[in-house]
């Protein structure tokens, strides 16, 4: 079993959704306590936290925290208005809106009774949202560790472990399943530009479970894989499309596309809720557009760019399906035709 903290879960007294914040790792391991809706709203923009089920689970909890406060007749405006907020805060990620509208369907159903019998739903709605991704993590790191070898190192992108899920991650749910095995398995780890999720995060978790990882650029994996270096791309995914183009952290497709060239098998690790069938293709796939200040000084003590420069920030790009290899899910490995089989199992 892996000792990795738990990375959301409800405050002890139930008035708060208690995270880690994530924008303090790899220096501080600290937990913030949010009870209201702008710093819930914060939080998820900001990157406090973050990764597409992780949002989905803080989502869930979100909602029956602000619900504490609804009286009997104001329950289901308010309802709506703050799921509509949690909703618009990042629109890639299928999870934030899915979990969020989960919860909120559920109240519906409830109409006409009590509010404390609908809070009392919700509260075990979440936890079984949560429970939920636990159980697709550790089968997702099960069927992923099939593909690989002993001795094998693997490239990451951005972060898909436990501070991205619930408990062992997606994609770097076979590396700590192997580390828990005693199965070596190596990584070489994308520092993940602009905002540095592998170097900060990914690099954290991998480190703290004593896995022999190392730290690269970006622009130097395809140097590693056409050196052989890498055996197999491991990465997340925040928005499956019906025909299995994965949106995930920018960079994920450069890598991809490089690894093509080299032979370098790609996997995308990802749960049933991070796929979106009512979305035929990666093109359909919304991506959420950040502030240029992430590129020109966030992680500088001065700017590292003229004044005044113009800055393009997306935050995801979209693997096309012809560049993954297989995809991983908590029912097993998926090869193509991807919209054939995605389609047969969670159509």
């Amino acid at each position: 079993m892996l000792n990795t903290p738990v990375n959301i879960a409800l405050s002890p007294d139930g008035s708060a959704v208690r995270i880690i914040d994530q924008t303090l790792l790899p220096g501080r391991l600290e937990y913030i306590d949010l009870r209201d809706r702008e710093s819930m709203f914060e939080a998820i923009r900001s990157l406090r936290v973050r990764g597409a089920p992780a949002i989905g689970i803080f989502a869930a909890w979100c909602v029956y925290v602000l619900a504490r406060d609804y009286g009997q007749e104001e329950f289901f405006a308010r309802l709506d208005a703050d799921c509509d907020g949690l909703i618009s805060c990042r629109p890639t990620a299928v999870n934030l809106a899915r979990q969020t509208n989960r919860m909120r369907a559920l109240a519906r159903s409830m109409a006409g009774q009590r509010v404390q019998a609908i809070l009392d739903a919700l509260a075990e709605e979440a936890r079984a949202i949560r429970e939920e991704d636990v159980a697709m993590c550790r089968a997702i790191a099960q069927a992923g560790l099939s593909l690989l070898r002993e001795g094998d190192t693997v490239l990451t992108h951005c972060n898909a472990g436990p501070l991205a899920t619930s408990e062992y991650g997606t994609g770097l749910g076979p590396l700590l399943l192997a580390a828990e095995r005693g199965i070596e398995i190596k990584a070489f780890v994308d520092e993940t530009r602009p905002l540095l999720q592998g170097a900060r995060l990914t690099a954290w978790e991998l480190m703290n479970a004593g896995i022999d990882c190392t730290l690269v650029c970006d622009n130097m994996a395809a140097l590693a894989m056409k050196q052989g270096r890498i055996q197999a791309v491991l990465a997340g995914c925040d928005r499956m499309a019906a025909n299995g183009d994965a949106a995930n952290k920018i960079g994920t497709s450069g890598a991809a596309i490089i690894a093509k060239h080299y032979g370098v098998p790609v996997y995308i690790l990802l749960p049933s809720s991070t796929i979106d069938l009512t979305c035929p293709t990666g093109a359909d796939i919304p991506i959420e557009m950040r502030d240029g200040e992430e590129i020109r000084s966030l992680w500088y003590e001065k700017p590292m760019a003229p004044e005044g420069m113009k800055c393009w920030n997306p935050a995801f790009d979209v693997t096309d399906h012809e560049l993954i290899t297989a995809i991983v899910t908590e029912k097993g490995v998926i090869y193509p035709p991807y919209d054939v089989h995605l389609k047969n199992l969670f159509g």
